[in-house]
């Protein structure tokens, strides 16, 4: 049987979830796959082939943003999907939508700017996702 749930693992130094999930959508991974890795620790292959299918807004569809995707997941796989409604509503009250064609909408897409961008989000639903597992 697969181990699809890793312990947590620790961040060197100071880095916070937030900073470590930014850090991992810089060195390649998709915004829902950095949110998986940093938030629940999930390293597992084959979780990391279903949050790159959930990228660029469920395979890139630019529909609803991975990183907001890839939360969902780690809620569920560490017990706490009945905490999805309040990740939705607090990735609302700070991005307003939950699109990622809205979130993106001012950038070209896979600019610097788009980017960089995703980067900030991926980062700060990480942080909600670790404030939601507490």
């Amino acid at each position: 049987m697969l181990k699809l749930l890793k312990k947590k693992e620790e961040t060197t130094g100071s880095e916070s979830v937030g900073e470590k999930a930014g850090r991992l959508f810089a060195s390649g991974r998709n915004c829902a796959q950095a949110v998986l890795e940093a938030a629940g620790g999930i390293t597992d292959p084959q979780m990391m082939e279903v949050g790159k299918a959930l990228g660029g807004g469920i395979g890139g569809s630019k529909c609803v943003c991975g990183a907001l995707s890839g939360g969902v997941m780690v809620l569920a796989l560490k017990g706490k999907s009945g905490k999805a409604a309040k990740l939705m509503e607090a990735f609302k009250g700070e991005f307003k939508v939950a699109c990622c064609s809205a979130l993106s909408r001012p950038y070209e897409w896979k600019s610097r700017e788009h980017l960089s961008n995703c980067r900030k989000i991926t980062a700060r639903t990480a942080e909600l996702v670790e404030e939601l597992l507490d």
